[in-house]
């Protein structure tokens, strides 16, 4: 069955970066913003946590949004809701400084292009634990833009995580193809390589490789852009 759409990760894949050094950089940013506005900081990055790992566990109820939140709340009270324009502007203003600690790969704008000119349907397949508007933004210091996706997946619209199967079940049905007609890229092995149990082809990249379970990487077609621009040229 011919590849009609291919799904790509965002963070390590398209967007070089050390999720570590990423992390650090973000907490402290939103830890600068919401210090003043009463968030003391190990609390607020305990409740980020706790409602990063409530989304993952999200059983498709409620979005990954809904799901945040209510978590969040937990931790830092009912004040939150009316606090939801901070973090907003943090996202959409403060947030762009963790570009400083990511890299950049023109190849990256260079695949998507190859993707587009090939008549293949580009998504974008993050793992869907921000919000648009950083989403949005983390696309952009990629050296790409929005609307070079058909759908980016953020927190709003959806409801599993990776390496939920039924995250790439829900993208697959959005897209009206079946599993055996995409191709998932990324970096993470447990996350996105995941993807292959459903029949997806899968490419793992691995010029900023995640492979926390320290699985055999050689069952999977793997390498860095040199050899993922060949794979898609070959589709």
């Amino acid at each position: 069955m011919s590849i009609k759409a291919v799904l790509f990760d965002l963070d390590g894949t398209l967007l070089p970066m050390d999720q570590d050094h990423f992390v650090k950089a973000y907490f402290q940013l939103l830890a600068a913003k919401l210090a003043p506005h009463g968030y003391e900081p190990k609390q607020l990055i305990d409740a980020i946590w706790a409602g990063t790992a409530a989304m993952v566990q999200n059983d498709g109820r409620q979005s990954n949004e809904a799901v945040f939140w209510e978590k969040f709340a937990e931790f830092c009270g009912e004040k939150v809701k009316e606090d939801l324009p901070l973090f907003e502007a943090f996202y959409r203003e403060d947030f762009n400084g963790a570009k400083a600690v990511c890299g950049f790969n023109p190849a990256a704008a260079e695949t998507i292009a190859l993707v587009k000119g090939k008549g293949l349907r580009p998504v974008l397949a993050t793992n869907p634990i921000f919000p648009a508007v950083a989403t949005e933004n983390r696309i952009r210091w990629a050296g790409l833009t929005p609307q070079d996706f058909e759908l980016y997946t953020t927190y709003e619209n959806s409801r599993f995580c990776k390496p939920n199967p039924d995250y790439y079940r829900d993208i697959v049905a959005q897209l009206g193809l079946r599993a055996e007609e995409c191709l998932m890229v990324g970096n993470d092995v447990t996350e996105d390589m995941s993807a292959q149990a459903l029949g997806m082809e899968v490419f793992l990249l691995t010029d900023c490789m995640i492979n926390s379970e320290e699985k055999d990487i050689s069952v999977y077609p793997n390498g860095g852009f040199p050899e993922l621009l060949s794979r898609i040229r070959s589709l």
